[in-house]
C-alpha cells in the first residue's frame, strides 16, 4: 500500500487551520484541507504492514489501506467507491471523528500516524465537488416499512441501509430538522450543517421519508407505531445529562452545555435570535467537563466575546504522550487533547471539584470549588477552597442514557442497570424492535453510531426476512452491515 518505503522519506502535516484572528469572528468551518498533491503524499506514507490495525481501530472497519493507496495513485474515483462501501457518511466522520484508526496505525509505534482522517474528508469532499455522489433508490420494494426513531448518525445510517434493502421507512426527528446532535449538537465551525443538509437531501431523493417535530411516544405513541410498521429501530441517543446537586444548582446562569449548543446552532442557522436567552457575550464563563461537548461549549463561547472563560476537569491533567503502561498501542491512548477550541484561548483546570455555587437575585454570580486527588476516590484537598466569578455555567459532564418517558416506556423494551437498552445482536426483548447507537451503547463516537445504525439495519432486515414475503417482495440480496 502507498509507496514502497513512503514511510521512510515523508512526514505527517497536520491539516492547516484558519487563523485564530479570523475565524472566532464567524462559524465557518475553520480546518483547510491539503492540496491534492500533498494529500497524495500522505496516501504514500501507508505501510504494507501485513495486518492493518486501523482496520479493528475504525469501528465501521473503513478499508483504509485501500483508499490511502487509491489517493496515493490518483484514483480518485475508485477511492470513493472504497470509503462509501464502509461508511454511510464519511463526510461527518472526516471532520468531527477523532480517529481511532490513526491510534491503531502500525506507523504510530514509533513515528506520526498516517492523516488518515484528512485523507477520508478530502475523498468525500472530492467526490461531492466532481458529482460522483448521487441518489441511489432501490430497484425494488419489498412492501415492508420501517420506523426509525431518532435521526441522528445512527439513525440516519439504519435509515439509509434499510431503505436501499427496498423497505419504505420512516425516519421520525421530534426537533425541526433532520441531523440530531450533527445538527443541533455539533457547531458549525466543526461541521457545516449545509454538509449534514445536503447528505439528508440525498436521502429524500434515495425515498426515506422524513417526518420532523414529531415526539414519538407524545405525538404518536407506539402501539400506533407499531400497527403502521413492520419494524421498529430505536436510535434517540444518550440524551438525558448528568446534573451536579451542589447547593445554588437552581440558580440562573446554570445550565446543560446541550441547552447552549442548541440555542447557539440555531442562531447560526438563522432562526429567531430571541429564542437563544442563553449568552455568553461578556460574562465570566465556567464550563464543567473537559471532554468534546465542554470544547463545543468553549469554542461558541469564544464567538461570543466573553470577559473570560474556564474549563473544569475532575480527572488529572493526561500526559502528553501516550503512557503505554496503560493505553499501550494500539488502543486509544490517554493523552491531553488539544482542540480548536482551546486553541483560541480560555484556561484549562485539572483535578478540581465544584461544591456550590452562590448569586444575587436568584442569578449566579460566583461558583466555589476545591482541589480534589486522583481517581477513584477525588479526595478534597484541605485547604484548596477558591471561589472565581461565574456569570454562565455550562455542565458538560456527559450523559447518563437515553430517555425512558414517551418511548421506551411504551414499548415496554428491557433497560440494564445504567439505564441503556438491553439487546441482543442490536434486537431488543420486544419482537421487531431494534436498537442502535447510544440508546444502547451509551454514550459514544459518531462513528459507532454509523456503525452500529447498519449492524441494527442488517438484524432488522433479516427480521423482516423472517416474516415472509409481502405484497411486491421481490428477490434481493441483504443489506449490507
Amino acid at each position: 500500500m502507498g509507496k514502497l518505503g513512503g514511510f521512510l522519506e515523508l512526514h505527517r502535516v497536520e491539516p492547516r487551520k484558519r487563523p485564530v484572528d479570523e475565524r472566532l469572528h464567524d462559524f465557518k468551518e475553520y480546518t483547510l484541507p491539503l492540496a491534492e498533491p500533498e494529500l497524495r503524499d500522505q496516501g504514500a506514507r501507508c505501510m504494507d504492514c501485513g495486518i492493518p490495525f486501523c482496520h479493528s481501530g475504525c469501528p465501521l472497519g473503513n478499508l483504509i489501506p485501500d483508499w490511502n493507496d487509491l489517493v496515493f495513485r490518483d484514483r480518485w474515483r475508485d477511492a470513493i467507491d472504497a470509503l462509501h462501501a464502509t461508511n454511510n457518511f464519511p463526510e461527518f466522520t472526516g471532520r468531527i471523528c477523532p480517529a481511532p484508526c490513526e491510534a491503531a496505525c502500525v506507523l504510530d509505534i514509533n513515528d506520526d500516524a498516517v492523516t488518515i482522517k484528512q485523507i477520508e474528508q478530502r475523498i468525500i469532499d472530492h467526490a461531492f465537488e466532481n458529482g460522483w455522489v448521487k441518489p441511489e433508490p432501490p430497484p425494488f420494494r419489498t412492501g415492508r416499512s420501517v420506523a426509525v426513531i431518532g435521526s441522528g448518525p445512527a439513525g440516519m445510517a439504519a435509515a439509509q441501509q434499510l431503505n436501499r434493502a427496498g423497505h419504505r421507512v420512516t425516519l421520525f426527528e421530534r426537533n425541526d430538522r433532520i441531523g440530531g446532535l450533527l445538527r443541533y449538537g455539533v457547531p458549525d465551525f466543526k461541521l457545516d450543517k449545509g454538509v449534514v443538509q445536503r447528505r439528508v437531501d440525498l436521502m429524500e431523493a434515495e425515498g426515506v421519508e422524513m417526518r420532523t417535530g414529531v415526539e414519538v411516544g407524545r405525538d404518536i405513541s407506539a402501539d400506533e407505531l407499531r400497527e403502521r410498521y413492520d419494524a421498529i429501530v430505536i436510535c434517540t441517543g444518550s440524551t438525558i445529562p448528568r446534573d451536579l446537586p451542589v447547593p445554588g444548582r437552581e440558580l440562573d446562569g446554570v445550565h446543560f452545555a446541550m441547552e447552549y449548543l442548541e440555542q447557539r446552532n440555531r442562531f447560526v442557522a438563522g432562526d429567531d435570535p430571541s429564542l437563544a436567552p442563553i449568552s455568553a457575550a461578556g460574562k465570566h464563563v465556567v464550563i464543567i467537563g473537559g471532554g468534546d461537548t465542554g470544547a463545543d461549549c468553549l469554542g461558541n463561547s469564544h464567538r461570543e466575546q466573553p470577559a473570560s472563560i474556564t474549563q473544569f476537569e475532575l480527572l488529572p491533567e493526561p500526559p502528553p504522550e501516550r503512557p503505554d503502561d496503560l493505553t499501550p498501542w494500539p488502543r486509544w491512548p490517554l493523552i491531553l487533547r488539544t482542540s480548536g477550541a482551546h486553541e483560541e484561548g480560555g484556561e484549562r483546570v485539572y483535578s478540581v471539584m465544584t461544591t456550590s455555587f452562590s448569586g444575587s437575585d436568584g442569578t449566579v454570580k460566583e461558583l466555589h470549588f476545591q482541589e480534589v486527588g486522583p481517581p477513584p476516590a477525588f479526595e478534597k484537598i484541605e485547604g484548596t477552597e477558591k471561589t472565581i466569578p461565574a456569570e454562565l455555567v455550562l455542565l458538560a459532564m456527559g450523559f447518563l442514557h437515553t430517555q425512558h418517558e414517551g418511548l421506551v416506556e411504551q414499548l415496554g423494551v428491557e433497560l440494564d442497570q445504567r439505564g441503556n437498552i438491553v439487546d441482543s445482536e442490536y434486537a431488543t426483548t420486544v419482537p421487531g424492535v431494534f436498537a442502535a447507537g447510544d440508546s444502547r451503547r451509551g454514550q459514544s463516537l459518531v462513528v459507532w453510531a454509523i456503525a452500529e445504525g447498519r449492524q441494527a439495519a442488517r438484524a432488522c432486515d433479516e427480521y423482516l426476512k423472517s416474516l415472509g414475503a409481502a405484497e411486491g417482495d421481490e428477490q434481493r440480496e441483504a443489506v449490507p452491515a
